[in-house]
Parts: structure tokens; sequence; C-alpha cells
């Protein structure tokens, strides 16, 4: 299964740098099957970084995704990333 990177998660005032917006689904029926499973992003050097998928986000089919080391950099936005 593949996703694509939306968003970091953010408040008002702070950016979470290892929580990232995942869009897995066009539903949330869809979306909650993607919950507890990793999601994998390799960057164009070749490292892969692992996060795990927590929760959902909203009603739309996105997710939460909090990754273990320091989370995605910028250039990951709007890239795809694997779901296993």
């Amino acid at each position: 299964m593949e996703a694509s990177v939306v968003h970091f998660r953010q408040g008002r005032h702070h950016q979470h740098p290892k929580q990232m917006v995942l869009k897995v689904a066009d539903s949330v029926e869809e979306a909650k099957k993607a919950v507890g499973k990793t999601a994998v992003w390799t960057s164009p050097a070749g490292k892969v970084i692992k996060g795990t998928i927590s929760a959902l986000h909203g009603r739309n089919g996105n997710v939460r995704v909090i990754f273990a080391e320091k989370g995605l950099p910028g250039q990951a936005l709007g890239k795809k990333v694997k779901v296993e």
C-alpha cells in the first residue's frame, strides 16, 4: 500500500517534526485498516526512515505517523511512502 505525505503535524504555535500526516485512503473505514502498520520513506540518497501509524487524523482518510528517529525532512512533502 502507498500513501502520500501531506504535512507536518502542527498546532498554532509548534510544529512537531517527528509527526507527519499521510493521505492513505479516501474513506475512514479504509484508513482504519492502516493504523498500527509501519510507514517507510526512502530518501534520494538511499537512507530509510521508518515510523508507526498511530491514529486517524480527521475524517477524510488521513492518518498520523510518529517517526522514531528525527522525522522526515521537508523534501518529503508530497512524496510517496510505503505502508507495510
